[in-house]
């Protein structure tokens, strides 16, 4: 591809991520060239669109690795100085990632812009013990570093960046909507009636939340004929090590593996209706802050979420009227919806009609987004801040 833009320099966390392939791809169709200094995770990645400097093999939740990863990484990407030396902006994604490309740029002397996308904010960052201050201390420290912060969610700015860094940055939000140009396919334009007397729930993505779990499980085996709760996507083996083992039991609960994002998407979402968009793996924080990309794939699709009040998931939901806020506790408030959707299922032909009826830019990411993020972080500080 040849750049009518310019070129972005990537410091993804892993080649393979679904996600950082979305990101880059993202730049690609706001016409910038994109070069990864990547890791990889497993075995090498394959069918990567777009040019990557491989920078070895990381583990997840590997943290006592992750310094030699970031010293081994920056050494292998400063002898790759060729798309750095011509990128018009450099972009890291999380914490890990930033703290080695604010490396490279010194030890190269780089003077394109260094953005820090911050995707979540880890528990490890929060709270007031002596590991959440030193590592609070080390991200004051790269901020200092950096041209602007990009956050998936406006709390994670201002819940942690305002809290603990104000006036140390600039903000830009990019949310995990989808990327204009992939192949997800057309919005529904009718409306899709449940089966009467029957409903299909599906949690979808990065299932990593026990509680989540429990609660899917607690909600198949109180309406064993009434509904059916359809799992896809990636279980964290740490936190639900055996999926298929523990809903083997119960019957009407499936679990259909992982799917291709942005291919598989209108066929898993037009298949329920309803999505489950809880969360509590990071109770108190990120899990209060974050907004997951099953709203915005479901809500393209027209199938309304659930979530916990309070969440900023829950604030999306009901600014944009896309399906129902739960109260504690959670168990009782999701039991007693199912069992009135079940035998009156209009609210959910409502919040169809809401999403529907919202513009297409509330769920699909513009090419001009990635346009507007780069100027801002070529923009002058001085000039910014006039």
């Amino acid at each position: 591809m040849t750049s009518t833009q310019g070129l972005i320099a990537f410091f993804g966390h892993n080649s393979k991520d679904a996600a950082v392939r979305r990101r880059a791809i993202a730049m690609q169709r706001a016409g910038f060239d994109v070069v990864g200094y990547m890791p990889h995770r497993g075995a090498p990645a394959t069918d990567i669109p777009f040019d990557v400097i491989d920078l070895g093999e990381t583990q997840d939740n590997a943290y006592a690795k992750r310094i030699a990863a970031i010293h081994q990484g920056a050494k292998i990407a400063s002898a790759r100085p060729g798309p750095l030396q011509n990128a018009g902006m450099i972009v890291a994604r999380n914490l890990d990632m930033l703290a080695m490309a604010a490396k490279v740029k010194k030890r190269l002397s780089l003077d394109a812009p260094l953005v820090y996308e911050c995707l979540d904010i880890h528990h490890r960052l929060t709270g007031n013990s002596l590991p959440a201050r030193l590592l609070r201390s080390l991200e004051a420290r790269l901020l200092a570093q950096c041209d602007l912060v990009v956050t998936s969610s406006p709390r994670f700015e201002t819940a942690h960046f305002k809290q603990y860094y104000p006036g140390q940055y600039r903000h830009f939000l990019v949310e995990n909507r989808l990327v204009s140009g992939d192949a997800f396919g057309p919005r529904p334009s009718e409306l899709k009636t449940p089966q009467s007397g029957h409903l299909k729930i599906g949690w979808f993505g990065n299932l990593r939340c026990r509680r989540s779990l429990e609660l899917m499980k607690g909600l198949a085996q109180a309406f064993p004929t009434q509904i059916e709760i359809i799992l896809r996507g990636y279980p964290a083996l740490s936190v639900i090590p055996d999926l298929d083992g523990e809903i083997a039991g119960i019957p009407n609960m499936r679990y259909e593996g992982r799917y291709r994002a942005p291919q598989d998407l209108e066929a898993i979402y037009s298949e329920v209706d309803l999505v489950w968009a809880g969360d509590w793996y990071e109770t108190g924080a990120n899990s209060l802050w974050l907004l997951p990309n099953r709203i915005y794939e479901g809500g393209y699709f027209s199938a309304p979420a659930l979530a916990p009040a309070g969440t900023e998931t829950g604030n999306w939901i009901t600014r944009n009227g896309a399906g129902e806020v739960l109260d504690e506790p959670i168990e009782r408030s999701l039991n007693t919806l199912i069992a009135a959707l079940l035998q009156n299922p209009a609210p959910i032909l409502e919040w169809q009609r809401a999403l529907q009826a919202l513009p297409q830019d509330t769920f699909v990411e513009p090419p001009t987004l990635m346009q507007e993020l780069y100027n801002a972080a070529r923009t002058p500080l001085r000039m910014a801040a006039e």
